[in-house]
């Protein structure tokens, strides 16, 4: 009996596996396969991939897109739900954008809206061909061009989603918007693009709730990571950044009826060969808004011009009401743990508004060195840090000029 009792369980267990093999097999749906889509660098992948997420998204199971190894060439889509089950994405090849910023009459090129329990992952990468995009935009006042430029990746309206193991490279504006999601995951997300590409945001979010950045390389020519108004409860850990402007809250304050962005935790992120570290941007004069409990803790920055900065004359190409004060309420706000060098003198400069201080600042256990023969200082306008541990630079070392200049 004991043989037969061993080969009883064993046939059994081949079947379940067959069968949860059959599920797998028949939850996914093979762009090529299926819909005809071609790996040619040149045949539009967007009705392949529209058919196929519209066939997935009915499905009453769970269900997988495929896009699988090789070079698409992918003009423009929408993929919208809501779907009747969860959904996922699986990029394994290479999609290619337009490279002519002209062919795009809205910001969108990738565009997920109103999903529920949505994945991407397979290593796949999104190349937005950006290259005619960043000689054009170059210039600061040709808006009328940018406001056409397409994000690579963008999330509206989605909830409970992970995002893993995707490259976004060379976008022509922002390479991934987050807009009104709520627990969204974004971990091991890689962005590449030229140290001088403009307005090249790498993860930008606002008005969302439960954002997760994690393990993620970012290197790009603006902000690493950008945070807007409307942004709560927000993690960013592990990541790697730079080149660009490193990771930023705002700017804020430019628009009337801006949200409140609070609590963030920004931990155990390496900055190197960018103009900012960790940073808090708000424009003067302008409109009211409300920043609070933001943390920056265990990081590392490597030649970086600006390392610890709260900038609330925020102004850029010299468009703003530089003689009046920020309407943006800073309070709750620490710098802890944060060593490495700093390319300029300045290492920590807080530009805080005259009518509205920024509150409960501190510093704790700060060690950053200037790479120049000069020791590093700190300024301090309009705010009283509370301090502890080691500090080098000392708190507020330095006079204030009567000039102040904020950088991109």
């Amino acid at each position: 009996m004991a043989p037969h009792l061993n080969i009883v369980p064993s046939m059994f267990v081949l079947l379940l596996l067959f069968i949860s093999a059959s599920k797998v097999q028949s939850g996914a749906i093979d762009v090529v396969a299926k819909f005809g889509a071609k790996a040619d660098g040149k045949t539009d992948l967007s009705k392949p991939f529209l058919d196929a997420w519209k066939e997935a998204c009915a499905s009453v199971t769970p269900s997988t897109v495929v896009i699988p190894k090789g070079t698409y060439y992918y003009q423009k889509v929408n993929l919208e739900g809501p779907c009747k089950a969860p959904i996922e994405i699986n990029v394994q090849g290479t999609i290619k954008a337009p490279a002519d910023p002209g062919a795009f009459k809205d910001p969108n090129w990738v565009r997920f809206y109103s999903i529920e329990n949505f994945k991407m992952s397979g290593g796949g990468i999104f190349d937005g061909q950006g290259s005619i995009a960043y000689e054009k935009n170059k210039d600061p006042h040709n808006r009328a061009f940018r406001v056409k430029l397409p994000v690579n990746i963008r999330f509206d309206f989605v909830t409970n989603a992970l995002i893993q193991d995707i490259t976004s490279k060379d976008s022509k504006l922002f390479h991934v918007n987050v807009f009104a999601c709520k627990n969204i995951t974004l971990e091991r997300f890689t962005v590449e693009a030229p140290a001088d590409s403009p307005n090249t945001d790498g993860i930008h979010m606002g008005k969302s709730d439960g954002v997760n950045i994690i393990g993620c390389e970012i290197k790009t020519g603006d902000d690493c990571i950008s945070i807007g108004d409307g942004t709560k409860n927000l993690d960013i850990k592990d990541i790697t950044c730079g080149p660009g402007h490193g990771i930023s809250i705002g700017s804020l304050g430019k628009y009337p009826n801006e949200e409140p962005v609070e609590g963030v935790k920004v931990t155990n992120c390496t900055i190197t060969n960018t103009s900012n570290g960790a940073r808090i941007k708000t424009w003067p004069g302008e409109s009211p808004g409300i920043v609070s409990d933001v943390h920056f803790e265990d990081i590392i920055v490597n030649n970086v011009s600006s390392p610890i900065l709260i900038d609330q004359k925020y102004c850029p190409w010299s468009k703003c009401k530089i003689n009046e004060e920020s309407k943006v309420k800073l309070s709750n706000i620490s710098f802890k743990n944060i060593r490495g060098t700093s390319a300029l003198p300045e290492a920590v400069k807080f530009i805080c508004s005259g009518s509205s201080p920024c509150q409960n600042v501190e510093l704790a256990d700060i060690d950053i060195k200037h790479t120049g023969p000069e020791p590093a200082t700190s300024q301090c306008l309009n705010v009283k840090p509370k301090t502890s541990g080691k500090l080098n630079p000392t708190p507020c070392s330095s006079p204030v000029p009567k000039t102040l200049s904020a950088t991109a």
